[in-house]
């Protein structure tokens, strides 16, 4: 045999060899459920504090286009004083490439312009990270005019045992869990909207005190809904 053709063997043993070793070592990833359950609860309360809560329709778009495995749970929540505040959370099926994805995506169709995001710490006693949009969309009056409508948007992700505000660090604790811990991450996607009243109603709250608003909304939502076991970021 020549040196070249003895080369080429010895190549593919040791190629061999790696496949071998490669697929022999899936026996020792870790033996966990395939899908375990995720860290919040898909029932929101009828009430948090002083709110009273409302269920709001899901389109047959939004289950159409976000798939079948797709869970929902949206409710609008109204205070005595006549301020709302929007809740939706998103349980992903499956395939996470069609069941979640970012407020900034969507924004658009829904007749939104994002004027500014932030990264923002809730004050409260576990703190929780968010992603905040500064949200306006022009309403149309029947004089042919229109309002400008300025809203804040706070959104995050919750998995089966950490939290992460950031669509992209969601993708790698993902693939991380899927690598070493053997499972398929359960996702859900909370989103928390309310209006900047200011100007369009007496008395109306400004951008400041819908911040507070929704700050002290959700120091009592987030003790309801979310497992004292996830990990807040």
């Amino acid at each position: 045999m020549s040196n070249g053709s003895s080369s080429i063997v010895k190549r593919l043993l040791v190629l061999q060899v790696v496949l071998l070793l490669g697929l022999g070592s899936i026996a020792f990833l870790p033996k966990t459920p395939d899908r375990p359950e995720p860290g919040i609860s898909m029932d929101l309360p009828l009430f948090v504090g002083d709110w009273v809560g409302k269920d709001e329709a899901v389109s047959e778009k939004e289950r159409q286009v976000l798939g079948p495995e797709t869970q929902f749970a949206r409710k609008s929540y109204t205070n005595m004083k006549g301020d709302q505040i929007f809740v939706s959370i998103v349980l992903a099926g499956h395939d996470m490439n069609t069941s979640i994805h970012r407020p900034e995506r969507c924004l658009p169709a829904q007749g939104y312009v994002m004027i500014d995001s932030s990264v923002r710490k809730l004050d409260m006693e576990n703190p929780i990270t968010v992603t905040r949009l500064h949200n306006k969309r022009n309403i149309p009056l029947r004089d042919g005019g229109h309002i400008t409508e300025y809203s804040l948007d706070y959104y995050w992700f919750v998995g089966c045992s950490e939290t992460t505000h950031d669509h992209i660090e969601r993708n790698y604790i993902d693939v991380r869990d899927r690598l070493l811990k053997g499972y398929n991450q359960p996702w859900a996607f909370v989103t928390v909207i309310s209006r900047i009243t200011e100007g369009l109603v007496p008395r109306g709250r400004s951008e400041a005190d819908t911040d507070k608003l929704i700050n002290d909304f959700l120091k009592e939502l987030i003790p309801l809904i979310m497992k004292d076991s996830v990990k807040r970021k």
